[in-house]
């Protein structure tokens, strides 16, 4: 772990900018989907924080562009400072979030991700500015940059041991199905939890079945119609019964027109519309990839 500064040639360093930087650098066996899955999943910042002594409630488990957490911060024994952070922005090449509220003047909480031949080089970096002058300075290096390691640290083991277990869940597929610049999405009878509500449609990959065959074999059954794959769309995604992951795919040429085979209907959608639309939690946490591959198809 090491004090930081950096940034483009002529642009202040990160250090100039926020006073007080610290950085850590990990390297983790799995790829870097499946590293920003566990980035994006709040249990697992909950639980880093927690091993540092601090706390983290979240409205949503799997984090997305917007949503904001609530930290407690434990200053001193029987005193916890309150802070909400936004996320600013997650993919497979990193998560960022900013201070949305509390004492602190400023927060960036910066983690990026670089592939590696044997997995995932994460880099995680708090970058802040303490408040109070240099009354703020002086507790800034007796108890904030302490704190701060000890996040780190904890960030560190959490997301590895989270990461390789992810990368070794039973998976299970999502089709983002895109003709003439829509998406095609599904609604769910089942259960009575997640009825009414919209998905990709998809299902788990059998035994020996690479995913791309699952997203084929899925569409078939589900949809009645022939896809074919062109690719990933977002992170890693933990759920219950292992890890999601979202495919492209278009229709196949001369390929029947989709049918609610096993939901209650279908809609296309466009790019405006899928903010907008009830999504499950799992998909809802791809939106912002889902509207960026529909602007690009556009």
């Amino acid at each position: 772990m090491s004090d930081a500064s950096g940034g483009l040639p002529g642009e202040p360093s990160a250090e100039d900018r926020f006073g007080s930087v610290l950085r850590l650098d990990v390297l983790i066996d799995a790829p870097p989907r499946t590293v920003a899955g566990v980035l994006r999943d709040a249990t697992a910042a909950a639980e880093a924080l927690s091993r540092a002594g601090h706390r983290l409630t979240s409205p949503v488990r799997l984090l997305a562009p917007d949503d904001e957490v609530r930290v407690a911060v434990r200053a001193v024994p029987g005193l916890r400072i309150p802070l909400r952070t936004r996320i600013t922005g997650i993919d497979a090449n990193g998560m960022t979030s900013v201070l949305a509220g509390g004492p602190m003047r400023a927060v960036e909480h910066v983690t990026t991700l670089t592939p590696s031949p044997v997995g995932t080089w994460l880099r995680d970096e708090l970058r802040w500015t303490a408040p109070l002058g240099r009354v703020g300075m002086l507790a800034d290096r007796v108890v904030v940059r302490r704190m701060m390691r000890r996040v780190l640290a904890a960030r560190a083991e959490v997301i590895t041991t989270r990461s390789e277990a992810l990368a070794a869940a039973p998976a299970v597929v999502a089709t983002a199905l895109v003709r003439d610049g829509r998406l095609l999405i599904a609604q769910r009878t089942r259960p009575p939890a997640l009825a009414g509500r919209w998905e990709l449609p998809g299902g788990r990959v059998e035994r020996g079945e690479d995913e791309s065959a699952a997203v084929v074999r899925e569409c078939r059954e589900e949809l009645g119609t022939e896809v074919v794959p062109d690719g990933r769309v977002g992170t890693d995604l933990r759920i219950d019964v292992g890890v999601l992951r979202v495919h492209r795919a278009r229709p196949a040429t001369a390929a029947p027109e989709p049918r609610a085979l096993e939901h209650a209907a279908l809609r296309w959608v466009g790019a405006a519309e899928v903010p907008e639309v009830n999504w499950v939690d799992a998909d809802r946490a791809v939106v912002t990839d889902l509207v960026r591959l529909l602007t690009d198809e556009g």
